[in-house]
């Protein structure tokens, strides 16, 4: 009886490596998002190659159940991790869902300097704020509310900003001479009319 018990926790352990194994494939496969020698796989796991083979092709097998949207890809000594052929058609649904823009205070800050201080620099944008503006200066450019206006004549030639036309659309004014002074309550109105004009574009 103790012999049977020592043969089945030792299966029992087997099964856990086992699975261990594939969740730590699974992770280096997904976080590294390209294809992976089995070879390093292996090296890993502190496994031989045949090993790390035999892990796999279970992992392939159990991916390859109509409830799985995701496959092993083979190339060469390589695998790696993808989205299963047919399910392509709801990637592509997802990737035309309209993206839902919201300008932070912190975006929408960064917006007002430039509006009222341009053309700026981002060295000069971050001295008034204080801190690194890098993220509020990219989102506005993806959101075409900025752009590049050239490079200032000065030591390392920064990069200068500026709003653009799409940014007069959005806060309904013909040129920046017309915006206001800002207040708190002028600002929240500013942030709504600009997101909607905004969205809109992106929706279109």
């Amino acid at each position: 009886m103790e012999e049977y018990e020592q043969v089945e926790l030792s299966l029992d352990e087997g099964q856990k490596c086992e699975k261990q194994a594939e969740a730590i494939i699974e992770a280096i496969l997904f976080t590294m998002g390209e294809s992976v020698e089995i070879s390093r796989l292996a090296a890993v796991l502190e496994m031989s190659v045949p090993a790390a083979e035999a892990v796999l092709e279970r992992m392939e097998e159990r991916y390859r159940q109509e409830d799985r949207g995701i496959a092993l890809a083979r190339f060469e000594d390589s695998v790696q991790l993808c989205t299963k052929a047919q399910l392509y058609e709801y990637l592509i649904k997802i990737a035309k869902t309209p993206r839902k823009i919201v300008l932070t205070e912190t975006v929408l800050e960064t917006l007002s300097i430039i509006a009222y201080k341009q053309p700026v620099t981002r060295a000069e944008i971050e001295r008034i704020r204080g801190v690194s503006s890098d993220h509020a200066v990219n989102k506005l450019l993806e959101y075409d509310l900025i752009c590049e206006l050239g490079r200032m004549d000065a030591p390392g030639r920064p990069l200068l900003f500026g709003t653009t036309e799409q940014f007069l659309r959005c806060f309904g004014v013909q040129s920046v001479e017309e915006l206001p002074e800002i207040n708190p309550v002028q600002m929240a109105e500013f942030k709504l009319q600009a997101e909607a004009e905004v969205q809109l574009q992106l929706d279109v």
